[in-house]
């Protein structure tokens, strides 16, 4: 079986289901497990390097506008890569390749025998059903199914977890700083598994953009920041952004010290095997007494702030 992966979450998902030596070819953000390395690229981005939020968002604004692809597909890599099987997505234009672009790169390779798998998810259980899909595309359904059994038993024994808390925080997701947009899709389910209240968005809504009077009547208890592509690193360069973007001196999390820097390109922007993950260090942030291993075992990926923006240890609260 030889199989191409055009988004970091399926990479993670053949990975995951022991296939990793079947992998010939790998989005230009595929990054994880770290012994990727020295596969063939097959994506590349068509926007110039931008250093802000705002200037990134403008950049993609422009060029969805003008009805332009995000990323392209090398097609001379993925001829010489030889895929039975190439694993892409159609959920989010900004997030991988086009599958209208895909489907083009597979044509011009004149086979018949390539199998596309598209994934598309929005909500939890449609994670669940494309890893199955994946591990039964790529012959592996028996992995699949060992894999979903651990990975729907460490959710439930965080959500039984949680269950038991004596309150339920206010929680409100940031998936991007400038603009402010919030978490969509499956986040609202991650922060009630985890044992907290979503805000604003609904299991499957897409990533709203709040005003600054919206920001200002939320007052949650919890806020969780983590952009989506952005690395904990890259999110810890625009804090100066903060204060500016969301209601700093009026809002009880930051009061408490209850903001919560994420590494969004890692975790909660991946719809793989490390969503799992997502939901334990949602529920660190949402019960940080309740979920104290949880918080020590992701330390390295979340950063939490006071008021004046100095940075604490995740497992530290």
């Amino acid at each position: 079986m030889r199989i191409a992966s055009l988004l970091p979450s399926a990479t993670e998902i053949v990975c995951a289901l022991g296939a990793m030596g079947e992998l010939v070819g790998i989005s230009h953000e595929c990054d994880f497990p770290e012994s990727l390395t020295g596969l063939p690229v097959l994506t590349r981005p068509r926007l110039r390097p931008a250093r802000s939020s705002r200037e990134i968002d403008a950049a993609v604004r422009d060029v969805l506008r003008d009805a332009l692809a995000v990323y392209d597909i090398d097609v001379d890599a993925l001829r010489k890569a030889r895929p039975d099987v190439i694993v892409t997505q159609d959920l989010c234009d900004v997030c991988a390749v086009s599958l209208d672009d895909v489907r083009a790169a597979v044509a011009r390779l004149a086979r018949g025998d390539v199998h596309l798998v598209n994934l598309h998810p929005t909500r939890l259980d449609d994670i669940w059903a494309d890893i199955r899909r994946v591990a039964e595309a790529i012959g592996r359904a028996a992995e699949g199914e060992a894999l979903l059994e651990r990975l729907h038993a460490r959710a439930a024994a965080i959500s039984a977890r949680a269950a038991a808390a004596p309150d339920r925080p206010r929680v409100l997701a940031v998936e991007w700083i400038d603009p402010v947009m919030i978490g969509g899709v499956w986040m609202p389910e991650l922060i009630a598994l985890a044992g907290g209240e979503p805000l604003v968005t609904r299991p499957g809504d897409h990533a709203p953009t709040l005003s600054p009077d919206d920001l200002a009547a939320l007052d949650p208890d919890v806020v969780l920041i983590k952009p989506c592509g952005f690395t904990l690193e890259r999110t810890l360069e625009e804090l100066d952004l903060l204060p500016r973007a969301l209601p700093w001196a009026s809002c009880r999390a930051v009061a408490r010290g209850r903001v919560y820097i994420a590494d969004g390109n890692a975790f909660f922007n991946r719809p793989g095997p490390r969503i799992v993950e997502s939901l334990e260090i949602l529920a660190g942030c949402a019960h940080p007494t309740l979920f104290a291993a949880e918080r020590r075992a992701h330390a390295r990926s979340v950063v939490r702030l006071d008021a004046e923006l100095r940075r604490h240890a995740f497992d530290k609260d």
